[in-house]
């Protein structure tokens, strides 16, 4: 039996300028880091991180309390969208993941369905529009309901973490009958068919809320990101390198109604402030196991991992006799 750990090695904000991970949690060791990193007062900074530290080693059992009172509490707007079903999915998308379940499918037989960008990033219609509509209700009615709202990401406390909200099953069949068979055929290197993990969140961008995001890497092998609406504007995302290499290689990418772009999770990106509106963006993080099991992506070093009853934990794997 294995059971769904997560590494007990902190990460820090991933705002500037601390935007890499610390395996340390002292705040002797975050002073120096922050040091490193061009801090000029990081005592200021210490408590914060310390504070979040201990937030994050309590998340998981946080989250599971949480997903319970939702689940007895909370009334659905749109109960039917709690389950995957074909009519959601635009037909192009679900034409090219036929195509690319084909034992010799290649990345080349998938262009005629997508749209290829630099660095190995892919673009392409996911959703419907009437869908997307739906979604976005939910989401509303969810934000404007009395219930205690968790918070899904390191990167926003607006974030909306969508298997607390009640899409466990809903995304775990995207993942494995839609996105699996995808990025076996566009990253074989980075978990290829053996994504068995995910996490995925709504990134809010409104007034007083998530303005920008800054430049940073997510905990994934490989991230999906789809815009769910139109009434914004500007916004648009841009990427870099991958972590840790040496390139003055950028690009931006603007977002389309129910259209994704899949990109590997270590290159780095960031989005650019909305100029009006609000904006809903569906963010899955794509985990395997047999990956960050040899190194954690946010650490840079072998998982000091720790063991969760409920969940995918950080996408890590540990046999029972070695927890």
């Amino acid at each position: 039996m294995l059971q769904r750990p997560w590494c007990t090695r902190n990460t820090l904000s991933s705002k500037p300028p601390f935007a890499l991970a610390c395996s340390c949690n002292t705040a002797e060791d975050f002073s120096k880091i922050l040091k490193a990193k061009g801090c000029s007062d990081p005592e200021k900074l210490v408590p914060e991180l310390e504070k979040e530290v201990e937030r994050r080693q309590h998340v998981h059992e946080e989250r599971r309390r949480h997903q319970l009172y939702v689940a007895e509490e909370y009334s659905r707007f749109h109960p039917k969208i709690f389950t995957l079903q074909s009519s959601f999915l635009d037909p192009r998308f679900c034409e090219m993941v036929s195509h690319a379940r084909k034992p010799d499918c290649t990345a080349d037989d998938l262009k005629a369905y997508m749209k290829g960008l630099q660095m190995r990033m892919y673009s392409f219609p996911v959703f419907t529009p009437s869908f997307c509509q739906m979604f976005v209700e939910e989401l509303k009615h969810y934000e404007t309901s009395s219930i205690p709202k968790f918070q899904a990401a390191s990167m926003s406390k607006f974030a909306i973490d969508l298997g607390v909200l009640g899409f466990d099953q809903f995304l775990s069949d995207l993942r494995t009958a839609y996105l699996a068979p995808l990025v076996k055929v566009l990253y074989p290197d980075w978990g290829g068919d053996q994504l068995d993990t995910h996490k995925a969140f709504i990134a809010q961008y409104k007034e007083g809320r998530n303005l920008d995001t800054s430049y940073h890497f997510d905990n994934s092998e490989v991230t999906l990101n789809v815009s769910l609406n139109e009434t914004f504007d500007d916004g648009d995302l841009y990427f870099g390198a991958m972590r840790g290499e040496e390139s003055s290689f950028h690009t931006g990418y603007s977002h389309q109604l129910g259209r994704g772009i899949l990109h590997r999770g270590q290159q780095m990106h960031g989005a650019f402030p909305i100029m009006e509106g609000e904006r809903y963006n569906l963010i899955v993080w794509l985990r395997s196991s047999r990956i960050r099991n040899q190194l954690c992506p946010m650490c840079n070093e072998k998982p000091k991992i720790k063991a969760v009853e409920n969940g995918f934990g950080d996408g890590f794997t540990l046999d029972d006799n070695t927890v």
